[in-house]
C-alpha cells in the first residue's frame, strides 16, 4: 500500500516517490534472495548514492541533500519497507556523518566531508565494546598520545558495515576516569592495524554484516580526533538522538511492510465462505494494526519536526524510537498470527518482518535505556 503522505514540498514529494521507485525495482526483486544466502547486495549502495540518497539531510554546501529530518526519515521508511538491512545501514552512514559535521573544524569539513558526503561512500560507527553497550562509559578501546598522534589499541562490537565501509567513528578511552576520558575518531576503512572479525550470525538484517574491530597498534593522526580530547561522548550522544529517529523511521517501515502483507493475505484467504478480513475478530486485529502504525509514524515526525525546528528533540527522539519499535515488534508478530501457519514459513515475507522488528528494539541505545532517557527528562521539569 502506498502511504499517503503529508510531505512540506512538492519537491519532497517528488524525492519520497522517488526512493519509493528505486526501492521497487532495485530492493525489493533481491532482498530475499540475499537476506536467506547472508550475501552482501554489491552495488545497491553505489545506486543510492548516485540517487543522492545516502546524505540527504547533509547540507548542500558539504554536497548533501539539504533535506529536513522530516523529509529524510519518510525516505528511509520507505527504503525499510522493502529492505530493513539496507535502510539501517542507511541510518548508520548518516549517523557516521554526524560528529564531523557538527563538532569538526572548518579544516577538517574541507578535507573529509565532500567525499563523505559524495555518495561513493559508505560509514559506520563503532561506539560499542563487548563489555560496553548501554554503559558507554565503561569503554576500554585506548588511544594513548604518541608523536604528535594515537596509538590505539582494543576492541569494538556490533558495527553495521564492519570491514566494509570507508570510514568509521571511533570512540576510545585517551584518559582517565568514565564519561570524561574519551574522545572521538574518525578512522579510514584502510587503516593499518586495524582489522575486522567474522560477520555475527544474526537473527536478521543478514545481508549486510555486523562485525566486532580490533586495534594493534594502530596509528592515527592527532588531526583525525574530532572535537576536543575527553569530547567523546558529549559527541557520541548527540548523535544518538539523530540516530534513534532513523531506527523508529526503519521501525515503522518494517511495520507498513507486515501490515501491508497481512491485509493483502486477509483479503485473498477465504474461510467459512467469507474474505478472512471480513471476520470481526481478525478485522479489529488488523485495524490496531493500522493503528500502531500510523501513531508510531506520528512520534518520529513530531520529534523531526521539532529537530528542524531547533528545539530540544532529546526526548522526543526517545519517546519516538520506544513507540515505534515497540510498535514494529507488535505489528510484525500480529502479521505472523493473521496469515497463520504459512506466516510461521519462509514462504512470506512477515516472518523476516518479525525477526528484523527486535533488532530496532535493542540497537541505538535498548528500550530500557528509552525509558531511563524519558523518566530523567520528566524528573528534571
Amino acid at each position: 500500500m502506498t502511504v499517503d503522505r503529508l510531505l512540506p514540498t512538492q519537491d519532497a514529494a517528488d524525492l519520497v516517490a522517488l526512493t519509493r521507485d528505486i526501492a521497487d525495482k532495485v530492493l525489493s526483486p533481491i532482498v530475499d534472495e540475499h537476506e536467506r544466502s547472508e550475501t552482501y547486495p554489491e552495488g545497491v549502495f553505489a545506486q543510492l548514492g548516485a540517487a543522492g540518497l545516502l546524505s540527504l539531510p547533509q547540507p548542500e554546501e558539504w554536497g548533501g541533500g539539504g533535506q529536513p529530518y522530516e523529509v529524510y526519515l519518510q525516505v528511509l521508511e520507505e527504503l525499510a519497507a522493502r529492505w530493513a538491512a539496507v535502510a539501517v545501514a542507511v541510518s548508520v552512514h548518516t549517523l557516521a556523518c554526524h560528529p564531523l559535521l557538527t563538532f569538526g573544524t572548518e579544516e577538517q569539513k574541507q578535507r573529509w566531508l565532500p567525499g563523505m558526503l559524495s555518495g561513493e561512500q559508505i560509514g559506520a560507527y563503532s561506539l560499542s565494546e563487548p563489555q560496553a553497550g548501554s554503559d558507554a562509559a565503561a569503554l576500554r578501546c585506548a588511544a594513548v598520545p604518541a608523536g604528535g598522534g594515537y596509538v590505539v589499541n582494543g576492541s569494538k562490537a556490533w558495527i553495521t558495515h564492519g570491514g566494509i565501509a570507508d570510514f568509521y567513528n571511533l570512540f576510545a578511552r585517551t584518559g582517565e576516569g568514565s564519561s570524561k576520558g574519551i574522545s572521538c575518531f574518525l578512522v579510514p576503512g584502510d587503516l593499518p592495524g586495524l582489522s575486522f572479525g567474522k560477520p555475527e550470525e544474526k537473527m536478521g538484517l543478514a545481508a549486510v554484516p555486523t562485525t566486532s574491530a580490533f586495534y594493534d597498534n594502530a596509528e592515527i593522526g592527532a588531526d583525525r580526533r574530532i572535537g576536543t580530547e575527553g569530547q567523546g561522548l558529549q559527541i557520541a550522544f548527540s548523535a544518538l538522538d539523530a540516530g534513534r529517529l532513523g531506527i523508529a523511521a526503519v521501525a515503522v517501515g518494517i511495520a507498513q511492510a507486515a501490515l501491508d502483507e497481512a491485509c493483502a493475505y486477509a483479503q485473498d484467504r477465504t474461510t467459512f465462505g467469507r474474505k478472512i478480513i471480513d471476520h470481526q475478530g481478525l478485522g479489529f486485529l488488523l485495524a490496531d494494526m493500522a493503528a500502531a502504525v500510523a501513531s508510531a509514524r506520528a512520534t518520529y515526525l513530531d520529534a523531526a519536526r521539532r529537530r528542524d525546528s531547533g528545539l530540544p528533540y532529546s526526548q522526543a527522539a526517545s519517546v519516538a524510537k520506544l513507540i515505534a519499535t515497540d510498535a514494529a515488534m507488535k505489528v510484525t508478530t500480529d502479521a505472523v498470527q493473521v496469515l497463520g501457519g504459512v506466516g510461521y514459513t519462509r514462504d512470506y515475507r512477515v516472518e523476516r518482518y518479525m525477526r528484523e522488528a527486535k533488532i530496532t528494539q535493542i540497537f541505538e541505545g535498548t528500550n530500557q535505556i528509552q525509558r531511563l532517557v524519558i523518566a530523567r527528562g520528566l524528573a528534571a521539569v
